[in-house]
This record gives C-alpha cells, structure tokens and sequence, in this order.
C-alpha cells in the first residue's frame, strides 16, 4: 500500500491535517511540541467520483483504492545530529514512500511557533535536515562502495534534493515531496501566492490547505460537507485534493472492476501491463493470465454494465502487451 509520511517543524497542523484526512480525531493535537512521539496511521480512500456510478449499476458495495498516511513526529533544526527525536524521526521518513511536507502559512499568537517563523524558512529548515542526514548516510557509504567525492554528494552540498540518482542509496531526499502550505481562512501569509507559484514553477506539487476547517469538515455527513463547501465556493476539500495529488505524484493510476459481488478500484503504476495488472488481484492471475476485457468507463456507465456492452460491441480483448489505462473497467481471462 501507498505510504505517505506527514512531516513539518513542530506546530504546524501535522496531526491536526492526519485528523482532517481520516476525518475523525485519531492524533493528539496539542499546543506543545513533540506532541507526537510515535507516528500516528491511518487508511484514507483515495477519492474517486467513477466508483459511485459504477456502483449505482448493480446496487454493489464499493471498495477504493487508499493511501496510507502516516502521522510523524516534529522535525527541529539540528534532528542529523540527533535533536529533537533526531535519528528515531528520520528512520520514520525512511519508511515511507512520499513525504507530505506541512508548511505552516497562517500567524496565531496562541499556537507556540517552535523553530519556525516563515513558509519558506520552514521549508529551508526542513529540507537541510533532509540533505544533512543523507550526507551522512554517503559518507558512512564510502568506505564500502570505494567512492570519493561522489557527483551525488556535490549535488548535496550545494543544497539541492537528490532527486531519482539518489534511489539506490534510499536517501531521503530522493523521495517525491508534496508541499502543504497550512493556511486559515481569516489571514493568510503574505507572499503565500509567490511561494506556491515557485514550487509548482521548479517541478514540485504543492496544495493549499486549511486544515483546522477541514479537520472540522471532517465530522459532517457527505451531504452536509458539499453542501458546506457549495456555500464556500469550493469544489472538492483541499484534503480530497492532497489525496488525489499523492497518488498522481508516484504516476498512479486505477484500474476498475464492476460486478454484484463489489465495484472497487485497483492501484497500479502508470504503465503496468495486463499480466502485472490481474496479479495486483491474485497472483495466480499473474500467472495464469490468458485475456483482459476491456471496456471503457465512460461507455461502460452508458450502457449500463458488462452485458449491454458486450451486445453493442463495445468490449474489446486485450492480450499481454497491453498496457492500461486510467479508469478501464475489466474482466481477466485466467486458465487454471
């Protein structure tokens, strides 16, 4: 499962953004630092308007794709070199497959600023800490992979991320990173536009959030929630949009499957063909794949289902070297 680590300087609205997620109270929010020691997990559908029209076909219960988020605890300047929860903190990130970095965009005297004082210092702040931690994690490497100097480290020390050359080391910073500026809907920070544009500017997703109203949208009914966000003016949640933007961040799609039994979206990189697909199900599908069939979604809803698609014609077969595509909806050809 897709495992997303929350991280941020202490007080920014970590635990209260893992609340909004999983909308119900699960982490402590407190007005202290490090009220968070041991991270906080939570399952969290990832939000997919296809499934509920799938579902409305055969009356079936619906099961969808979800993300793994991870609460963990408060990151302070100098946690390389063990302040704060240091090491144990970092061994956390490790874990994960994307960090979600929160950013706290919105001034409140009553809330302790631990370390931090603007956007872009806490995500200063942050990365370095990042970068330091994987500049260690190459120098305890040299001696074993007879390296001195690396291009990698260089990259490092200028300040920049490792992007996809750090892989092999599993350094941290080259994990993808989505970028939360916390915001509030009476005072936002001055300049949080220019910050926003830059990220986004130089390759990297960054999604604004007001996560205290989320975390409050969170005990509302659906109905009550849309209803709620009509009257802001606002589409989808920032939570919805975070979500959404995790699982494009990695290049996931979905693939689905309808029927009585269950209508459910399945997780599969962008890419992945047929074979590798049906073992997502079951393994033995894998195996013994022989044919996928096909349908469109858009063609599936109009026709109503599996059987008015096959009379129309609108079903295709699709063999091994097939790679699929978002929002297919299939039905695999196993032998035994």
């Amino acid at each position: 499962m897709l495992q997303v680590g929350i991280v941020g300087l202490p007080n920014v609205g970590k635990s209260t953004l893992f609340n909004a997620l999983l909308r119900r109270q699960q982490a402590l929010v407190a007005n202290y630092p490090f009220a968070t020691i041991d991270p906080n997990v939570g399952i969290v559908p990832v939000p997919d308007g296809r499934l509920d029209k799938l579902a409305a076909i055969y009356n079936s219960p619906i099961v969808p794709a979800t993300v793994q988020f991870v609460d963990i605890a408060g990151l302070v300047k100098g946690a390389s070199t063990g302040a704060g929860l240091g090491n144990k903190f970092l061994s956390h990130i490790r874990e994960v497959d994307l960090i979600c970095e929160v950013v706290r965009a919105f001034p409140d005297d009553d809330v302790i600023r631990e370390g931090s004082s603007e956007p872009k210092s806490d995500i200063d702040v942050i990365n370095t800490e990042l970068i330091l931690a994987d500049l260690q994690t190459i120098e305890n490497q040299k001696a074993k992979l007879k390296i001195q100097n690396s291009e990698l480290e260089q990259r490092l020390n200028r300040g920049e991320m490792a992007g996809e050359a750090g892989k092999p080391l599993q350094l941290l910073t080259a994990k993808k990173i989505i970028y939360v500026l916390n915001v509030n809907t009476t005072s936002q920070w001055a300049g949080l536009q220019e910050i926003v544009n830059n990220l986004r500017n130089n390759g990297k997703d960054a999604v604004v959030i007001d996560a205290k109203l989320e975390a409050e949208l969170g005990v509302l009914t659906a109905d009550e929630r849309e209803e709620y966000l009509e009257s802001l003016g606002v589409k989808d949640s920032g939570v919805d949009q975070l979500i959404s933007t995790t699982y494009a961040s990695l290049n996931l799609i979905s693939f689905l499957t309808a029927g009585v039994k269950e209508v459910r979206a399945w997780t599969i990189a962008r890419g992945t063909k047929a074979p590798a697909a049906a073992g997502v199900i079951h393994t033995d599908f894998e195996k013994n794949f022989i044919k996928a069939e096909v349908v469109n979604y858009v063609d599936f809803v109009s026709q109503g289902g599996w059987k008015n698609c096959r009379d129309q014609g609108k079903t295709r077969l699709e063999g091994k070297d097939y790679e699929m595509q978002d929002g297919d909806v299939v039905e695999f050809k196993v032998g035994t």
